[in-house]
């Protein structure tokens, strides 16, 4: 039996700070990191969740420009929408820091100073491009032009999102500033590179030999590539007026690259959390017996499974993470989802829009998770999940069973005297579901998770329907004992093993149940409801969806 680990560090993405939360983001890292989290503390192991807003990237410059404001202007509002949307939709972070804040300051020049001292990193001058008109060196969101693959004219200066091709802003043609619109020159800088050619063994040895087997092939497949294509170096700093300044003779300002300082904002968050709860932050970073995941989202994949590794590796003192779990990308409604065409579902407009149905936006997420592939968000699959699947069948059965508990016993759970076949090949289903939730959830897949607490709801809907306990109340009462008291059982089980993918609803089920049991006793003894207990009155887990209120919301994104 694999030895399980002492700890876990789990991380999920640092958000930027230049707009809001939308559904893309939450399907592809929050609602399975949030999963995760939440199954780990009910099985009551060691874990902190971290997460915090990522406040120095060059697109937050970008804004504050457009917009006429201070980038911290700009970080201030977006890190108060983005924190009370997590918190309004029940994402339990131990700890959400900032990119801005001084102990991340700290956290991140401490990290380049320890490379720095270990000769990791080399000094180089280069020729990068330069605005004259406002007399600053450009970074690559910063430039604009032609991609050298597949002439798509507005390519950035990193990224072709056309063609999805990685770039230099050397590389563009026809170069243009963003700042000004004018065509920039190039003039001499210097700075500090990271030589992740270097790594190549490393990186072969530790993803693609030690992890061939446990991480998903869309993850391996795009570290593969890279890999295959050669690493180059680095520069991790750079000419610009917003980021973590670096003491230097330079006569131009420099900052840490944020692809550099950015995964350090988890060190950093999980030693603000370490201050707060009085505690060592380190064995959750350092200690070979924590167990280290990152949830992001494709985009994401090579800072976390190539750059920040060999970061983490070139230190010498901190950990590897053991598994990262991309996910793909959620479209809407048949299109990409676009922040600059407003074609997006935001989260605190959703909360704002479906108040207290936080839960029904997890499930239909859940249910639709882009673990291997793209996958597709419509309204109306969106009421069906709802509709169809949450009201009809969770909450229809938890509802009924509880309906004829008052009805039949004034809300006591009857004796049992003898259970039948029947009664008892329900019961070892029950007992089978916490492990078989706990593969779903080891593997990262919170699809079968979701699929998987449906289909127990389905068991005891089958089971009643089968029994039918209202034509027997008559003439066989003591079958109907044990009948409702089989079916509570299952009902208490879904109170239990929702709560990391329900967890408003859960909390709601076990007050109606007065119950008070955890994940593992289901395991041992499926009876967690003994005869006697009181219940309260029941009510309706969840509502149905109308077609005007879908019908509203697509009007609202063809606007």
């Amino acid at each position: 039996m694999k030895k399980l680990p002492k700890r876990y560090t789990v991380t999920a993405a640092l958000p930027y700070t230049n707009g809001p939360i939308h559904i893309g983001h939450l399907a592809g890292v929050y609602i399975p990191a949030d999963i995760y989290c939440r199954f780990l503390r009910c099985k009551k192991r060691d874990v902190i969740f971290i997460c915090g807003s990522d406040e120095h990237g060059v697109a937050i410059s970008i804004k504050a420009k457009k917009e006429n404001k201070s980038p911290q202007e700009i970080v201030d509002h977006y890190d108060k929408l983005i924190r009370n949307s997590f918190k309004n939709f029940g994402i339990s972070f131990d700890n959400y820091s900032r990119t801005s804040l001084p102990i991340h300051h700290k956290t991140a020049k401490d990290f380049f100073d320890l490379l720095k001292s270990k000769n990791k990193f080399f000094e180089k001058e280069s020729n990068q491009l330069f605005d004259v008109e406002e007399s600053q060196f450009l970074a690559d969101r910063f430039v604009t032009g032609t991609c050298p693959i597949c002439n798509e004219k507005d390519a950035y200066g990193d990224q072709c999102e056309s063609c999805g091709t990685s770039l230099s802003p050397e590389e563009l043609i026809n170069p243009k500033s963003t700042l000004s619109g004018s065509k920039p020159v190039k003039r001499k800088t210097k700075h500090w590179y990271i030589p992740l050619n270097e790594y190549e063994d490393f990186i072969k040895k530790w993803v693609l030999k030690d992890h061939k087997n446990d991480w998903k092939p869309n993850v391996y497949g795009q570290v593969k590539s890279w890999i295959d294509h050669g690493l180059k170096p680095r520069a991790v700093t750079r000419d610009l007026d917003w980021g973590i300044p670096l003491d230097t003779k330079d006569k131009n300002k420099k900052v840490l690259y944020v692809w550099f300082e950015a995964p350090i904002g988890y060190i950093s968050s999980t030693k603000e959390w370490a201050e707060n709860k009085n505690v060592d932050w380190e064995p959750y970073w350092k200690s070979k017996e924590t167990k280290l995941v990152h949830f992001i989202g494709k985009d994401n994949i090579v800072f976390h499974c190539i750059i920040f590794p060999i970061m983490l590796h070139s230190s010498s003192e901190y950990i590897l993470p053991e598994n990262v779990p991309a996910n793909e990308f959620l479209n809407l409604e048949g299109s990409k989802i676009s922040t600059s065409k407003n074609w997006a579902i935001w989260l605190h407009e959703y909360l704002e829009e479906f108040p207290n149905k936080q839960d029904e936006l997890r499930y239909a997420l859940a249910s639709n998770t882009p673990e291997n592939k793209d996958n597709d968000f419509t309204w109306r699959e969106y009421q069906s999940r709802n509709n169809n699947e949450l009201v009809s069948i969770f909450g229809n059965f938890f509802n009924r069973i509880l309906v004829l508990t008052h009805k039949y016993y004034s809300g006591k759970i009857p004796f049992a005297k003898n259970l039948k076949k029947e009664d008892n090949t329900l019961l070892n289903e029950l007992k089978l579901y916490p492990s078989k939730l706990e593969a779903a959830i080891e593997k990262y897949s919170f699809r079968e998770f979701s699929a998987l607490l449906m289909n127990l709801a389905r068991l005891g809907n089958k089971y009643l329907a089968k029994q039918e306990p209202w034509k027997l109340i008559k003439d066989n009462p003591e079958r109907v004992k044990e009948i409702i008291f089989t079916a509570v059982q299952i009902s208490a089980g879904l109170a239990i093993l929702s709560e990391p993918l329900l967890p408003f609803t859960s909390v709601k089920m076990k007050k109606i149940l007065n119950l008070n049991s955890d994940w593992d006793k289901i395991s041992i003894n499926s009876i967690i409801i003994e005869s006697g207990h009181e219940i309260n009155q029941p009510e309706l887990l969840f509502e149905k969806i109308e077609d005007e209120k879908i019908i509203q919301q697509l009007k609202k994104l063809k606007k």
